[in-house]
């Protein structure tokens, strides 16, 4: 049995948008946006919508949830408008935005959030906090912001507030620790797939950071990283 917390996480569900997309992009391959009409470019921005809402009464009916006929890929925004367009009361979603530093994760989430949407980001936390420059951590404040990001983990599992999406925005490099959060969240993951390359070029042109601690940050993570099989 699904339930609307756990559907996006089934094997099921899983396979079954692995291969729409495959069938589904056009001569040049590009997989096209339902919503907008324009080119999905990156894989981790195209989302399986439903043109039937799923809700707890028709999520086990797979004529339903898993029928590919009333399945489209759209951008991670205009799954968004889609849904504050048609439905201002739908159910909120959590979204777990994870990979490597400086693979872009928190750019994705502010691309992709909409006004009354929260975002828990550790750094956004520390430079709260602390009053220092971005990427600046005093050691001293450590339980101060990590209370923080418990505290706000906390209002996210019990829907605590009247905010819309939530968009968790970390490293995870383990599988474990995902399907964790993942199962008590009720949240579905994002995986920023920008290569170790990428990621160190990005790195060389940055402003602010001790590079040789990020360059260090970047082959730990990477190090750590347990793809989905």
């Amino acid at each position: 049995m699904f339930t609307l917390d756990t559907f996006y996480r089934t094997k099921e569900w899983q396979e079954l948008v692995k291969i729409l997309k495959l069938e589904r992009v056009n001569e040049n391959g590009e997989l096209i946006c339902w919503h907008c009409g324009k080119p999905i470019t990156k894989a981790y921005d195209a989302i399986g919508h439903h043109t039937i809402f799923l809700n707890s009464e028709n999520v086990n009916n797979c004529e339903i949830s898993l029928n590919p006929s009333l399945i489209q890929f759209v951008h991670h925004g205009c799954h968004n408008k889609i849904h504050n367009k048609l439905h201002d009361d739908y159910k909120r979603e959590i979204f777990l935005v994870y990979g490597s530093p400086l693979c872009g994760k928190t750019s994705f989430a502010k691309e992709n959030m909409n006004e009354g949407d929260l975002l828990l980001d550790i750094d956004n936390i520390w430079e709260c906090v602390s009053g220092c420059e971005r990427y600046i951590k005093p050691k001293r404040l450590n339980a101060v912001v990590f209370g923080v990001r418990d505290e706000l983990m906390r209002m996210v599992k019990y829907r605590v507030g009247r905010w819309k999406n939530a968009y968790i925005v970390g490293g995870f490099p383990l599988i474990s620790e995902r399907e964790r959060l993942c199962k008590e969240l009720g949240a579905r993951e994002i995986f920023i797939d920008t290569s170790k390359e990428e990621c160190i070029r990005r790195l060389e042109a940055s402003q602010g950071r001790d590079k040789a601690e990020w360059l260090k940050y970047i082959d730990e993570w990477w190090t750590k990283y347990t793809p989905r099989s």
